[in-house]
């Protein structure tokens, strides 16, 4: 357990937003899902990928002094970078004095990730807060994740997994360890979960319903996207799914922010959804009235 490996791309300290309190959040690399607007691009991939700042490239050279796989090149006195032959050795990052270039991943044992996690243990008991894993989606790490939730426990410290569901193992295994379930429903209707994620939702709502009827606690947290799932028909389905199960404690609305057009550019990806501006909250509020008066259940704009 102890050993148990996994690529990580951050560790957020101190976050409030994760779940109740101040936590730690661990960010795990690899999801399944594609969803156009995400706002962690470099969680997409499993293996460690460079984050390129073209805006705050001095144009010294060091890197290109620096590459063994010559992706690095100086044209005109011009940094040019070629992705497709860089290696990931983050030598480009050592060197680079203006960190244009940034190493996104890394490999850690559950251990070296719990001692991190352990640094705010005191906060988390003022507070009321925990250890919460993210991504991604983290359960494409399952045994990682089973592993750190274990060690959690063992400190006796609250856990929560923010997750779209997706996932063909046993997700019932994980439950004994998790306090809470920020379960991600993205939208409502199959062909648009299709079109927008490159996923169907049936495997998605499946582990949904199984979590619920294990007890499990969960709250839905549901991304709404201009143009995508900003209708009424989308949370009338919201409405229904939550009404169908038992356990559902709150359910979050999270406005569209444009965080990850940036980041997709910084690595080289084309943003499938561009949206420059984040979605205004007071366009959420009527349907936010509507939702938790149709379910009784609270419903947060976050």
């Amino acid at each position: 357990m102890y050993n148990t490996a996994g690529t990580v791309f951050n560790i957020q300290r101190f976050s409030t937003y994760d779940g109740p309190g101040i936590r730690t959040c661990v960010f795990l690399k690899g999801c399944p899902l594609h969803c156009l607007w995400c706002h962690n691009p470099e969680s997409h991939s499993t293996g460690v990928q460079m984050f390129y700042r073209a805006d705050l490239c001095a144009g010294c050279g060091a890197c290109a002094a620096a590459c063994p796989a010559g992706c690095h090149r100086m044209d005109m006195g011009k940094h040019v970078f070629d992705r497709s032959l860089c290696q990931s050795c983050g030598r480009c990052a050592d060197v680079c004095p203006a960190n244009a270039m940034e190493m996104c991943g890394g490999t850690m044992s559950a251990e070296e990730v719990m001692q991190e996690v352990l640094h705010d243990r005191l906060f988390y008991g003022t507070s009321g807060g925990g250890m919460t894993l993210s991504g991604g989606e983290p359960l494409m790490q399952f045994d990682f994740v089973l592993a750190l939730l274990q060690l959690a426990k063992e400190n006796g410290i609250h856990t929560a997994v923010e997750t779209s569901g997706y996932t063909h193992r046993d997700i019932i295994e994980l439950a004994p360890y998790t306090d809470l379930w920020l379960y991600d429903v993205k939208l409502t209707d199959e062909a648009k979960h299709i079109a927008y994620t490159g996923v169907s939702k049936q495997l998605i709502l499946e582990n949904l319903r199984r979590l619920d009827a294990a007890g499990a606690k969960i709250v839905m947290r549901c991304p709404i996207i201009p143009d995508v799932n900003l209708d009424p028909d989308h949370f009338d389905g919201l409405a229904n799914l939550a009404r169908s199960l038992k356990n559902i404690s709150a359910i979050h609305l999270e406005p569209y922010h444009p965080l990850g057009v940036s980041k997709a550019r910084q690595l080289g990806m084309t943003p499938g959804y561009a949206g420059e501006h984040s979605l205004d909250r007071s366009l959420l509020v009527p349907y936010a009235g509507e939702l938790q008066a149709k379910t009784g259940i609270e419903v947060i704009i976050s």
